[in-house]
């Protein structure tokens, strides 16, 4: 499988997002923040992260589907 970028990775968790919870893409693209990629020599098994803001609820459903996607996608590239 060839590795996500980082945008597609946004893309994804925002239409996951839009899908299962409403409210519209800029809230979720906002709430989910920047994806930041680490060097695979040091981060082998998954090289990237997201640090999600906003309400509870809407950081505890960013991570649920952080969890998901990071077992389907581990590596994203830039």
């Amino acid at each position: 499988m060839t590795p996500m970028t980082c945008d597609m990775m946004i893309d994804l968790l925002v239409a996951r997002l839009v899908r299962d919870q409403g409210r519209s893409k800029h809230h979720w693209r906002k709430a989910i923040g920047p994806v930041r990629l680490y060097d695979r020599e040091t981060h082998p098994h998954c090289n990237w992260a997201v640090t999600p803001t906003g309400t509870y609820r809407d950081v505890a459903l960013i991570e649920s589907l952080l969890d998901d996607l990071r077992q389907l996608h581990p590596l994203l590239k830039a």
